[in-house]
């Protein structure tokens, strides 16, 4: 070998060492993700290393916070100038999904007035259900590099992606500090899951042990996506409180749609979809909850797209809903008008090429709203559902739930006790009955 060769040899194998260290370095991450919120584009010789962007836990804002958490009001004042000022709402939330990058989407819908962020991190909780982070997974979200962001009445943001381990059917934190007064509080009303508050920028706090106020609801976040390997995509569940697990043990994960995500992520064969909960207590196909400020609970027509079709990775979406065009006032007794409806909700998917399962309306007898008369209305709403004329594929709940031997009602082992909603082993009940093979598809419903 000549002394020429031999230093083109050394220079080489430095080059190697170099790309070796580098790549080590940018492995272990300083916490903040440096490069742009999305990954390079994918390599399609290597599609499985590449990951994807998908939501891993979604919840839909529901309205107005209900209580002022300074005054304790038995309703907000949506002129209010507080909300939450000086305060750091620390959300649990639980993914379906893992990933090696986050984002948080974070939403002032509700609104009166600009909401500033001041500081906001992400962590894994210690424990279930815990304010505590657990070690070394503390991490600063930013907004377009920087930490402050001021959110427009109205308006939502999304983080910039921080790098960081996510695992599937992990309990994640999300803290949000807001310094200033901004008005109502947008959230989730039934959360069904414990989280906490405290006085201060509480934010990076690791001992969770400033967060002395328990919390029922989520506050202003609305969604957590990750890069992930293990999903190709998003399966997203429009609903009502059956979807929204109003029934289910609290802190728990229970609600119907856990049961689907622990389905998809465990059983052979499955599609690699994450699972996204839209559900929404007391929603309504047709008509939403109130017509004056604080609009909240607004109509699955008018949702569909902010709360599904707009989600990270989104492949398909379940529609469970239709009972309380039923029950609530004004109540809704043509059935061709909830199908109409529908077929509406597929219509605003098929625009943007996502198939639609669709749901038939549970039993609810002996509940205070059943009679015979409304009965038939649900009656002749599945009948056109199980016509394969409304949705891309069906999932019978009803059969799902229903007594043998009292049809209109409830399995007892499947009932809460209010004889709407499903215990948890009848929200378990309902993702069994879904095939999973029809959230893949490309066969669209004769509407």
């Amino acid at each position: 070998m000549t002394r020429n060769m031999g230093y083109a040899l050394l220079a080489g194998l430095a080059a190697v060492l170099v790309l070796i260290s580098t790549a080590i370095l940018i492995g272990a991450g300083t916490g903040r993700d440096d490069t742009d919120a999305t990954p390079p584009p994918r390599n399609p010789a290597d599609p499985a290393g590449s990951g994807t962007w998908v939501g891993s836990w979604s919840s839909p804002a529901t309205g107005a916070e209900p209580l002022n958490p300074r005054r304790g009001r038995a309703t907000i004042d949506p002129t209010s100038r507080e909300g939450t000022p000086e305060t750091t709402v620390r959300n649990v939330v639980h993914t379906s999904v893992g990933g090696t990058r986050a984002r948080v989407r974070l939403s002032n819908l509700y609104g009166t007035s600009a909401l500033t962020v001041s500081h906001a991190t992400l962590a894994l909780a210690a424990a279930p259900s815990n304010p505590t982070a657990a070690a070394g997974s503390m991490r600063a979200l930013t907004f377009g590099a920087k930490r402050d962001i001021v959110i427009p009445a109205g308006g939502e943001v999304t983080s910039d992606a921080v790098r960081l381990n996510v695992p599937s059917a992990a309990d994640v934190l999300v803290s949000v500090y807001t310094p200033d007064p901004a008005g109502a509080v947008t959230h989730h009303s039934y959360a069904r899951q414990t989280s906490y508050a405290s006085r201060g920028d509480q934010a990076a706090d690791v001992a969770g042990t400033a967060y002395t106020e328990q919390v029922p609801y989520w506050r202003y976040v609305t969604g957590l996506d990750v890069w992930s390997t293990e999903a190709e995509g998003s399966v997203v569940v429009m609903g009502d409180s059956l979807t929204d697990g109003v029934s289910s043990s609290p802190g728990a994960n229970r609600r119907w749609t856990d049961f689907l995500a622990e389905r998809l992520r465990t059983e052979p064969d499955a599609p690699r979809y994450s699972v996204l909960n839209s559900g929404i207590s007391g929603n309504r196909i047709l008509a939403g909850g109130t017509t004056s400020p604080p609009w909240n609970n607004p109509s699955g027509l008018s949702r569909m797209k902010r709360d599904a079709l707009s989600q990270s990775g989104v492949k398909a979406v379940i529609v469970e809903m239709g009972l309380n065009d039923l029950l609530r006032t004004p109540r809704q007794r043509d059935p061709d008008k909830i199908v109409r409806g529908l077929r509406d909700l597929v219509r605003q998917a098929h625009a943007q090429g996502v198939r639609v399962i669709g749901g038939t309306l549970t039993p609810f007898g002996r509940h205070r709203g059943y009679g015979t008369e409304v009965d038939a209305v649900r009656h002749r709403v599945n009948e056109q559902i199980r016509s394969g004329k409304v949705f891309d594929a069906v999932v019978d709940f009803d059969a799902a739930l229903r007594d043998p031997a009292h049809p209109e009602r409830l399995r007892t082992a499947y009932d809460s006790g209010d004889h709407l909603h499903p215990s948890d082993n009848g929200y378990r009940a309902m993702s069994e009955a879904l095939d999973l093979k029809v959230l893949r598809g490309a066969a669209a419903a004769k509407l």
